[in-house]
């Protein structure tokens, strides 16, 4: 009882002190407000203002909704103009004045192509005059054939003429696959530029293929030059040989055919081979030194160079040209052994068919050796079987 009369008698004195103060307060606002000055602070129940709400409740706030077409569409890709791109812009310039060029080329070697037909043709009609003529019988030097024996001969300088601008053209061809493998490069070094977009990476795909199939066509037209080149010149080679034939043929009045230098096999020997005595070996190149100069062809010998046509193009010219210039170095004043080997097996028919294509080959290799600067007489022809041999071989020797 004592104490809840203590706590009741101090909640009074404390109730009566909030009284007094409350009123000091009151007065004393009261007081401010009468002298027109704003209180330091003001106590009250009525709700902030949207200004202040906005500041003081800025976080956190809606954000607007992104959209899959602001990625993919066009408002992403609106920006152009990059360095990248303005690199493929060049290069696809480059391209087009390229693409000009190669048709000028094609158009060019088209020309040539049919310029030769044409005089072939031209060459052939006056071949066929003076032959007719002289299978039907004339007399010697019949001024007819020898006009038309002087146009023959017109006919073969022009084509003659006509290989030179061959070569030259292959010459511009073979610069022109040069820029066109320099612009392949730097495509492909574009990738790795700095500041691309998407688009540029797309655009340098489609040039990189453009620039590869112009690759393609440069090397078509190349090898097209490489074969009428090759083509023609072993035609003029055999020509020149018939017709000087055939002016013998018009100066006498009688018809003897085809030159015998066209028939490198009609003579050829069994390729029976030698005794070893008559030839010293030379362990380092391994070939055969004879010791006398009319030797027979060496038996048993390493072959200078040993060329298998086991398939329909074999590049073979740039190895023989090396042994043969290797060989001559050594030995400047070498004969040598062109051997048409073809193998055993099979029956009389299939036997027959490699051995011709054996010789066929090997008068396509005696050529490329004239070709290169080896005098036809300098080389001498054989053949052989081998049980060993799967397909038709040339077997080169040095003696």
């Amino acid at each position: 009882m004592i104490k809840t009369n203590d706590f009741i008698r101090k909640s009074t004195v404390f109730c009566s002190a909030l009284a007094l103060i409350g009123g000091s307060i009151a007065l004393s606002g009261t007081s401010a407000l009468a002298q027109g000055n704003t209180p330091a602070l003001v106590i009250t129940h009525a709700p902030l203002p949207d200004s202040l709400k906005a500041k003081i409740y800025a976080s956190p706030r809606e954000v607007r909704t992104i959209t899959a077409q602001e990625i993919s569409g066009d408002a992403y890709r609106s920006l152009s103009g990059t360095m990248v791109g303005q690199e493929i812009a060049d290069l696809q310039n480059n391209l087009v004045t390229l693409q000009g060029r190669i048709e000028n080329l094609a158009s060019g070697l088209t020309s040539l192509q049919q310029n030769g037909e044409r005089l072939s043709a031209q060459y052939y009609a006056n071949i066929a005059t003076i032959n007719t003529q002289l299978q039907s019988g004339t007399t010697p030097g019949n001024p007819r054939l020898v006009r038309k024996l002087s146009e023959a001969q017109s006919d073969l300088q022009a084509l003659n003429e006509n290989i030179s601008q061959l070569n030259s053209l292959a010459v511009q061809i073979s610069e022109t696959a040069s820029q066109t493998s320099y612009m392949l490069d730097s495509t492909r070094s574009a990738y790795a530029l700095s500041g691309a977009v998407e688009e540029d990476h797309v655009k340098l795909a489609e040039l990189e293929d453009s620039v590869n199939n112009t690759m393609v066509i440069i090397e078509r037209l190349l090898n097209t030059v490489s074969d009428s080149i090759s083509r023609t010149t072993a035609y003029l080679s055999t020509e020149r040989n018939n017709i000087r034939t055939l002016a013998l043929a018009v100066t006498n009045g009688d018809l003897y055919g085809r030159s015998l230098s066209n028939r490198p096999f009609a003579t050829a020997v069994a390729y029976n081979g030698a005794t070893a005595a008559d030839y010293a070996g030379d362990a380092d190149m391994g070939i055969q030194q004879p010791m006398q100069q009319q030797a027979a062809l060496p038996a048993g010998g390493r072959p200078l160079a040993k060329i298998k046509f086991d398939r329909p193009d074999v590049e073979y010219e740039q190895a023989v040209y090396i042994a043969v210039n290797e060989a001559l170095e050594r030995y400047p004043q070498a004969r040598f052994d062109l051997v048409a080997v073809h193998p055993s097996q099979g029956n009389a028919a299939e036997v027959a068919i490699e051995s011709t294509r054996a010789r066929r080959n090997a008068e396509r290799v005696l050529r490329s050796l004239t070709q290169m600067g080896v005098p036809a007489e300098s080389i001498d022809l054989g053949y052989d079987q081998s049980d060993a041999a799967r397909t038709n071989e040339v077997h080169l020797y040095i003696k």
